[in-house]
């Protein structure tokens, strides 16, 4: 494909200003986004299939899927638009930025937010604003898909999830209560010793250069 062209320097800013990468992040990010739609000015679902470490994980269509969401883009609406700049691509990877205990309490708690927005709305697929028993049962039959786990087990065990989840966010339940899903506010109340905001991050930005593009 040759050398890969620059970003100019205004839009490099901009994209920091917007993003928090830094600009050599950027300029990384921006020849990985080229390589992988070789060349184009956007790309397609398709461009993630020649990413070696996501051919094996068992949630790589909702991994990829994300960069597409409308809500993920800032878009006012529900859905998946057909193609991403590199603007996109990079508004999805901020999300997964590490963040260490140098920054302020806010600006962790803030960055944990919205990195279980992010998580929150791949679980929450039919974007309804709830995680519902069969959308639990849909990501843990992904996750367990590769073992010899049956789909009664699957089952099983989303049910036991879900229920714990009603007695983290309701407390004891009368017998016709009816816990209908997941909204983000339980899920906030479930995810608060997870330590998103630190340990869901980019590794390939401390990687060779010549390693991610080649």
């Amino acid at each position: 494909m040759g050398s890969s062209p620059s970003l100019p320097a205004w839009e490099v800013r901009r994209l920091g200003d917007t993003t928090g990468f830094t600009s050599e992040q950027i300029e990384i990010l921006h020849r990985r986004f080229l390589h992988l739609a070789d060349g184009k000015s956007t790309m397609c679902k398709s461009s993630f299939d020649t990413i070696p470490d996501l051919k094996c994980n068992p949630i790589k269509s909702r991994i990829v899927n994300a960069f597409f969401d409308k809500r993920t883009l800032g878009l006012q609406s529900s859905g998946t638009v057909d193609e991403i700049t590199f603007e996109n691509f990079l508004t999805t990877l901020s999300f997964f930025q590490h963040m260490d205990d140098s920054h302020t309490k806010e600006d962790l708690e803030y960055c944990k937010t919205e990195k279980l927005k992010f998580l929150f709305r791949m679980y929450d697929t039919n974007g309804d604003g709830k995680i519902t028993l069969e959308e639990l049962r849909e990501i843990v039959g992904e996750l367990l898909s590769k073992t010899s786990t049956t789909e009664k087990t699957f089952s099983s065990i989303a049910d036991a999830a879900m229920l714990e989840a009603a007695t983290i966010c309701v407390g004891q339940m009368e017998p016709d209560q009816l816990y209908d899903g997941i909204t983000f506010h339980d899920f906030l109340k479930i995810m608060q010793d997870i330590k998103v905001e630190t340990n869901m991050h980019v590794r390939f930005l401390n990687m060779d250069t010549t390693a991610i593009c080649k």
